[in-house]
């Protein structure tokens, strides 16, 4: 639940307002679920005294995970953003879910940072995702560091660890500290910086005590500081560096941290430092090292903007006195203070009372159409989890929240009123896992249609779909873990619903001709109850849709009732005829019928055509088409065998693999039935470790096997 709150007692130390974007840093913390990104956040605001105590996420105190989901799964399901202050810089801790069904809320914090902090364990290592990850943010040159954590578990391979770090990253990922044992030859209590020499005694607790280190302490880690040496030169400008590093000359130590720093900012160096959330080892460094080496949001090229209509506008700069641009990352509900906004300034300062421009635009497939409004922006907050302090201002480069907008939605672009403005949006993957919902009440029909309205404003991750074919109203997600978070959502807001299963959207042919007698004669003695009509039917190569013709002589048909007869067979192929599914690919032709001068109307032979069209099914063959799709696997390699077996116990047939450049991944390319497909999201993620994606699109409709024909006929029917 958001909080306001303006007594800084009530949770600690307030970050600073800050009012030049060189004082601020944006660091996203990235890793696989359980890494120990949220404790780690909260060791950060206890040691910086942002917070009186660090909370745990097992008893669901944590400042980041103040979601009901977050608490009820034990992780991260939401970004958080988490301020403090370290050497006078506001450090915004954007806390990301490691859980793939939360891809949506990783990629907000990664447009709203201006550096990666990846996350490792040092008990679990380095998965694919990470992986993955790593590959993404180098391909945008996003600076990089990693945090090597859990140092204090018994199962803890720090050593280990680091080299598959490296072996996983590449080059340049090289440790900054070298961790030093106690006395027990287990637990660390100190660390060594391999450039300066001097050393971080934790053994008495945090903060260390700072020491020079001593000749025993030198031999162990001269391989390391000589390959860190090598690195930073390598990096320099000075390029006479190496030249004197190779002859012999010994090398200020001092003068190679500004050349550290720099190619940290860059993104072309990525330091490893070793850290302990529960001990307090690494706190300090780690914290130095995001003000040092991080780059500022000046330093960090900012998205591109067009005017609304899409003509091109100059880029933006950081600029504090420049026009207000900012985006909204993060939206939620709720139920006190209303719709709440995480922004990110990328230009100007916003300041209370001001009145922005709201556009949002691409995204309308999604559930997100197209909208632009004007808003007053009446308060703004400095947010720490779920808590809002208020603030006078917020300057180009930081990270705000403001409330009660009445259109703003995630993803969307905040300028000014006189010269709207629009980002480009971010890359979101497609949500592949629909679930089916259903009010169980007339009257929560409603309080559905509300909530979900508000969700998907929310999380451009999901898509809301009304099935025009079979009538479900589905929610597409990333997985199951996303799904049981929107119903929790769903149902925290007061809607009473249940799921069932999702139903394909199936057609219906026939597999060849037949003819059908439509009789629709009653002896009420009222108008309009007399209809005859004799209709023959045949199938239509595939997408040829559907043809009607009059072959009617002699009038047995009046002329004005032919339409009618059209009309009602057309409405009953809407309906389908044996399964409930729409008929395609189809000619009917009608050649005779009877009509009464006085009893036949329009209505009558409407209802003839159609009871025609059954009768012509009922005496020909109905064929279900199933629609079939393309997809495509991304996996790493080592998962394509069992990737082609799964899909070939799909009914699916390979259209070919081939390797990526990178050499570690493949794509697998296959034709599958979409009925194959409802839970392929799930099943791939389980068959490939996680590390699996696909893509689909639609291809053709064709034949269902006749014992799955049969099965959906016999459930219809």
């Amino acid at each position: 639940m958001a909080q306001k709150t303006s007594e800084k007692g009530q949770a600690g130390a307030a970050a600073p307002v800050v009012t030049e974007p060189g004082r601020v840093r944006n660091v996203v913390l990235v890793g696989h679920s359980g890494a120990g990104k949220t404790t780690l956040v909260e060791a950060l605001l206890a040691a910086t005294g942002t917070i009186p105590r660090a909370g745990t996420v097992t008893d669901g105190t944590t400042v980041t995970d103040h979601d009901p989901a977050a608490v009820r799964q034990q992780r991260s399901v939401a970004l958080a953003c988490a301020p403090l202050s370290h050497q006078d810089v506001k450090i915004n801790l954007l806390d990301t879910p490691g859980f793939a069904d939360f891809v949506g809320e990783l990629r907000a914090g990664l447009r709203a940072a201006d550096a990666a902090l990846f996350v490792v364990s040092a008990v679990d290592g380095v998965d694919d995702a990470t992986i993955a990850l790593w590959e993404e943010c180098a391909a945008v040159g996003m600076p990089r560091a990693v945090a090597i954590t859990r140092l204090d578990h018994p199962r803890a391979d720090y050593e280990q660890v680091l080299q598959d770090c490296q072996d996983a990253f590449g080059e340049n990922v090289m440790p900054v500290y070298q961790p030093m044992l106690g006395d027990d030859g287990q637990s660390i209590v100190g660390l060594i910086g391999l450039v300066t020499l001097k050393v971080l005694d934790y053994s008495q607790g945090y903060p260390p005590v700072l020491k020079s280190a001593e000749p025993e302490h030198l031999n162990p880690i001269a391989d390391d500081r000589n390959q860190l040496i090598e690195g930073i030169i390598a990096e320099s400008e000075d390029e006479t560096l190496m030249d004197r590093y190779i002859g012999g000359e010994l090398i200020d130590t001092d003068a190679l941290i500004p050349d550290l720093e720099k190619a940290v900012a860059r993104g072309n160096f990525y330091p490893v430092i070793p850290v302990c959330a529960g001990t307090g080892v690494g706190l300090d460094a780690l914290l130095d090292g995001l003000v040092t080496s991080f780059p500022s949001p000046l330093e960090h090229d900012l998205p591109v903007v067009t005017g609304v209509d899409g003509t091109a506008r100059p880029p933006l700069t950081c600029d504090p006195d420049g026009p207000v641009v900012a985006e909204v990352v993060r939206t939620t509900i709720d139920r006190h203070v209303g719709r709440v906004s995480l922004v990110r300034v990328f230009s100007g300062t916003l300041r209370p009372d001001q009145t922005l421009h709201v556009s949002g635009h691409g995204l309308a497939e999604r559930g997100h159409p197209d909208h632009d409004a004007d808003e007053r922006v009446a308060h703004i907050y400095t947010p720490l989890g779920a808590t809002l302090r208020e603030v006078g201002s917020c300057v180009a480069g930081d990270i705000c929240a403001i409330t009660k907008s009445g259109s703003a939605e995630t993803g969307d672009t905040l300028s000014g009123k006189d010269d709207p403005l629009l980002m480009a949006p971010w890359s979101m993957p497609e949500p592949l896992l629909p679930i089916a919902v259903v009010a169980k009440t007339r009257s929560d029909e409603d309080a559905l249609a509300k909530n979900l309205a508000r969700l998907v404003a929310g999380d451009p991750t999901l898509r809301l779909e009304r099935n025009a074919d079979t009538h479900q109203l589905v929610l597409w997600t990333m997985g199951e873990s996303h799904a049981d978070v929107v119903l929790d959502r769903l149902r925290a807001g007061g809607v009473e619903l249940d799921t069932e299963p999702v139903k394909v959207a199936l057609r219906e042919t026939f597999g060849g001709p037949a003819k059908g007698h439509g009789r629709h004669v009653k002896q009420s003695g009222g108008h309009g109850q007399y209809a005859v009509c004799d209709i023959e039917v045949e199938p239509l190569p595939r997408g040829s849709g559907f043809e009607f013709v009059n072959r009617v002589v002699g009038g047995a048909v009046p002329h004005n009732y032919i339409p009618s007869v059209e009309k009602g067979v057309r409405a009953q192929l809407e309906k389908g005829i044996v399964a409930g599914y729409p008929v395609i690919d189809l000619k009917v032709t009608l050649f005779d019928g009877k009509a009464h001068s006085v009893d036949s109307s329009d209505a009558a032979f409407q209802t003839a055509g159609a009871l025609a069209l059954k009768e012509a099914a009922a005496a020909g063959q109905v064929t279900l088409l199933e629609p079939v799709d393309e997809i495509v696997v991304r996996v790493p390699d080592t998962y394509v065998g069992a990737v082609m077996s799964d899909l070939s116990g799909r009914r699916g047939r390979p259209l070919g693999t081939e390797s990526e450049a990178d050499g570690g991944h493949s794509l697998v390319r296959a034709e599958v039935p979409a009925t194959e497909l409802v839970r392929y999201a799930v099943e791939l993620r389980a068959l490939s470790s996680g590390a699996g994606t696909f893509s689909r699109t639609y291809v053709r409709h064709e034949p269902m096997p006749a014992h799955l024909a049969e099965a959906v006929k016999k459930a219809a029917g």
